[in-house]
């Protein structure tokens, strides 16, 4: 029996809960939160043995295996620390930490002491993105990935979450390196990482504050993110963060020298795309059909999935949590490498530095614009990508 426990009991901690609930073997035997109710209400509604507000008294008198820690991204690295230290394994939500050093420290740290760490990159793990990963093993593309397309959109609108962010000019979130951004854009570039091969690839970032925020006096939070990625002048890649575009995308488009797909990770669809063209007229009307027999496939899949009592909203975060047990107790190796984690880690910090960067240039001088009027031109600095 492999004893688990959570730090921090907020809304993502119920879903930590309820798929380590659905893994044979697992037994939650803590909760912890600084503030009680929270690891109380946690506790009350799964079957966990106790809760404590004291992060030391879990780890002494739980004694877990292993930690699941759910709690703001700025204390992961601090928390992560500890319970490597502790003897624990130890799962961090994402994003990992902060900055690529961070994760470097954890990562020597769990090496040492013989112990194993993740990220929580659940997206990686659906039940479509595991389908994508072995066509690609399969070697579909044939060939390593030439280009890449990775979208991952964000609702302001309608989240409590958002409100809150915008309502508090001390929220924590805005205290991150890249406020908003820092918070979600891991799972995008994730998938990127995974299949990039150079340690170093070039990064050029550019991003901006959405009408709609400025409108609403918004300031700090860049909301709209583009991103270039490049490796030894053969494979590259794009990144699209945005709260404005529609419809709101969640896709990973990979184009390789023979074939290539695209995920689809709202509707859980992979559609191959094949390279070949039809002669004639033919290229005007098979594909569609071939399409179609496609989009026909992936429903029955997902209704085979869903008749399995498998097709639950976090499946992928229960493969990856069961996959890192497993890798804890039987030695099967890591769902997601410590390589994987560091480059998605390099990659960021290079964002975030050039973020700040344009954010902080200086503006130009007021230049009229076509009616007469001054319009202030930001000048964008120019931030060299991680080499």
């Amino acid at each position: 029996m492999l004893k688990a426990a959570i730090v921090g009991c907020g809304k993502i901690a119920d879903s930590h809960a309820e798929q380590m609930g659905r893994i044979p073997g697992c037994e939650i035997v803590g909760v912890c939160d600084r503030e009680p109710l929270m690891g109380k209400q946690l506790y009350e509604r799964f079957p966990i043995k106790a809760y404590f507000s004291s992060l030391e008294q879990l780890l002494e008198e739980a004694r877990p295996d292993v930690v699941h820690i759910t709690t703001p991204p700025a204390s992961h690295f601090s928390i992560a620390k500890l319970c490597l230290e502790s003897g624990c394994h130890v799962y961090v939500e994402k994003p990992f930490t902060l900055y690529e050093a961070d994760a470097r420290a954890l990562i020597d740290l769990a090496n040492a002491k013989g112990l194993k760490i993740t990220a929580g990159h659940d997206d990686q793990f659906s039940h479509v993105a595991r389908r994508m990963r072995s066509l690609v093993q399969k070697g579909f593309l044939g060939g390593a990935p030439l280009h890449m397309e990775s979208y991952y959109c964000y609702e302001l609108g309608d989240s409590p979450y958002a409100a809150a962010l915008l309502g508090d000019k001390t929220h924590w979130v805005r205290r991150l390196p890249g406020k908003l951004l820092n918070n979600i854009i891991s799972h995008g570039i994730a998938r990127i990482a995974e299949f990039l091969t150079s340690e170093s690839p070039e990064v050029l970032a550019h991003g901006f504050i959405s009408p709609l925020l400025r409108k609403m006096g918004e300031t700090e939070i860049v909301d709209e993110l583009r991103v270039i990625i490049s490796e030894n002048d053969r494979t590259t890649a794009y990144f699209t963060f945005s709260s404005q575009m529609r419809p709101l995308l969640h896709q990973f488009r990979v184009y390789g020298p023979k074939n290539g797909f695209i995920l689809d990770q709202d509707q859980e669809t992979l559609i191959k795309l094949r390279g070949a063209r039809l002669k004639s007229y033919a290229e005007k009307f098979v594909p569609p059909l071939l399409l179609a027999r496609q989009y026909f496939g992936n429903f029955n899949t997902n209704l085979r999935t869903f008749m399995a009592r498998d097709f639950q909203m976090k499946s992928g975060m229960k493969f990856l949590i069961e996959s890192f047990y497993k890798s804890i107790a039987d030695g099967d190796p890591l769902p997601i490498s410590y390589r994987e984690i560091l480059l998605t880690a390099r990659i960021m910090d290079s964002i975030f530095a050039q973020l700040n960067a344009q954010l902080n240039a200086p503006l130009k001088e007021a230049k009229p614009d076509r009616d007469g009027e001054p319009a202030a031109v930001r000048e964008l600095a120019t931030v060299p990508g991680v080499r």
